[in-house]
């Protein structure tokens, strides 16, 4: 028997014992998620700063920004060719990141930038006119 079948065989009915979403517990430890990213911010700003070496191409890196979630769709290829991996530490590969963000963001007023291997995302806090302070007007109740 062919030992993958064995092993999905065997996810599966992991998968079915204790959840589906089990797996993703530990998607960090067994496989750490690509791209890196360190995220500041400030009272109306967030500053995201991606590690993604390699990007020759901006066009296929793609960025979605929804409400309060950043979306990085892309791949990254150190570019080289031929001979045996003796130690790999530098994960490579297609990937798809989502990230949760502290507040909701523009859409309109997003900037990305590419230097040195790193993608800085400069997105800025939604602040929209029904979220104002309004004043309340106080009625005043005849007894009867």
């Amino acid at each position: 028997m062919d030992p993958f079948q064995q092993m999905s065989d065997w996810k599966r009915n992991m998968d079915h014992f204790f959840g589906e979403q089990f797996w993703d517990q530990f998607e960090g430890i067994l496989k750490p998620t690509i791209p890196q990213i360190n995220l500041y911010q400030t009272d109306n700003e967030i500053l995201c700063i991606a590690s993604i070496p390699g990007l020759r191409n901006l066009d296929k890196m793609d960025i979605y920004v929804d409400y309060a979630t950043l979306e990085l769709r892309g791949a990254i290829d150190i570019g080289l060719q031929g001979g045996t991996v003796v130690k790999e530490e530098i994960l490579q590969g297609v990937f798809e990141r989502t990230v949760s963000l502290p507040f909701p963001v523009r859409s309109d007023k997003i900037k990305a930038t590419y230097n040195n291997g790193l993608l800085f995302i400069q997105l800025h806090r939604l602040i929209s006119d029904s979220s104002r302070k309004n004043r309340v007007k106080i009625e005043t109740i005849d007894d009867k």
